[in-house]
């Protein structure tokens, strides 16, 4: 899952527990980004509950947005 030239692949059973993590937390997280660190060379996850804010989320220069999901339908959210 996300594999390209230089990132390693999401493994499928991360992607699952971070949405269960998403939909099981008491501040009700509606949507997930999925986020390469160039720096670390690993996926980190961040949590929002607006969809503004997953349009408008800043990352660092070491940071690339991979992907971004609904915690409960599951569906990608289109980021351009």
């Amino acid at each position: 899952m996300f594999e390209s030239f230089n990132r390693k692949p999401l493994p499928e059973g991360q992607f699952e527990a971070w949405l269960e993590d998403g939909r099981s937390h008491a501040l009700g997280y509606h949507y997930l980004l999925i986020i390469w660190n160039e720096l670390d060379s690993k996926y980190h996850v961040q949590y929002l509950q607006e969809r503004s804010e997953v349009l408008d989320y800043k990352t660092s220069a070491v940071e690339v947005v991979i992907a971004a999901y609904d915690v409960y339908s599951e569906s990608r959210i289109q980021l351009h």
